[in-house]
């Protein structure tokens, strides 16, 4: 089986501001990449659109209309200080909805040997009402609440290594006793929460603060030493990864050091506890 590269076009229409730090360009990089002979292996698949129901598993609907009511016709207009809309968001954002689906789905129906969803605009901040740190609706939390319920799942691990706290993940997730959600971030930083005493009602959160001026070695320590051995022991039926990589040392957001080869590192040793856990069933989403 191969692995699933899913993405669209569509999500390369969500327009952020001159100079803004999620712009379309970090997407067409992406594929322009990919574009390389190197990579024709890959399972190439459209994201389909999001459904309203399965964004309802985790956002009240008054708020998905709300977000829908916001689509401006030619203008960019702002959530906050930080997240924008323009006439292509709404549309963008059901895609990197319908990505994550598509990727359980490919995943957990042995279609694919495990998936990655390039799309925008993230979703790892957007709380149950509240669109945040350029998020609107929390795809990831979308996409394994609707594996809980359409495969019958009791068992699912999230691992968010964004240099910003998953607080969107957090939110969304607190109550829910058959996810382990792990977030490793930058502390103190945007958006100020992940404190290791945020621990979720069920002990399903786990946060693992991260000081400035670090280096990868540093998060792959912690990784080896505190978080795979969790896992094994959770030993889950399916892994999703909240991939950021803002935590880079040429990011200029943030103060942790990460190299490339950190994330090939973090990257492949996560595969490793998936192959031994729960038969290489890995999603990740792209924050």
């Amino acid at each position: 089986m191969k692995t699933a590269f899913i993405s669209h076009s569509d999500c390369l229409k969500h327009l952020t501001p001159p100079y803004h730090p999620e712009s379309s360009q970090r997407l067409q990089t992406i594929l322009n990449r990919l574009n390389n002979s190197e990579f024709s292996e890959l399972l190439r698949v459209k994201a389909p659109m999001g459904k309203i129901k399965d964004i309802m598993r985790v956002h009240p609907e008054r708020y998905i209309k709300k977000i829908g009511d916001l689509k401006p016709n030619h203008d960019i207009i702002s959530v906050d200080a930080d997240t924008y809309l323009s006439s292509g968001s709404y549309t963008a954002s059901l895609r990197s909805v319908g990505a994550i689906i598509k990727a359980v789905d490919l995943v957990m129906g042995s279609k694919a040997k495990n998936a990655f969803c390039a799309t925008r605009p993230p979703g790892h901040h957007a709380e149950k009402e509240k669109a945040m740190g350029f998020c609107l609706f929390g795809s990831v939390a979308i996409g394994a609440k609707y594996a809980l319920e359409v495969y019958n799942l009791n068992r699912i691990a999230i691992v968010d290594f964004d240099v910003h706290h998953g607080n969107g993940t957090q939110n969304l997730l607190w109550d829910e006793p058959r996810i382990l959600f792990f977030s490793s971030h930058q502390y103190p930083l945007f958006p100020g929460s992940g404190a290791s005493a945020e621990i979720g009602l069920h002990n399903n959160i786990i946060n693992l603060p991260i000081s400035p001026n670090t280096d990868g070695s540093h998060y792959i320590k912690m990784l080896r030493q505190k978080i795979i051995p969790k896992l094994f022991d959770y030993r889950p039926q399916l892994l999703i990864l909240s991939a950021g990589f803002d935590a880079h040392t040429q990011d200029p957001l943030s103060n942790l050091n990460w190299e490339t080869k950190d994330y090939a590192t973090i990257t492949n040793l996560l595969v490793k506890v998936a192959a031994k856990t729960c038969n290489n069933k890995v999603v990740s989403f792209l924050e």
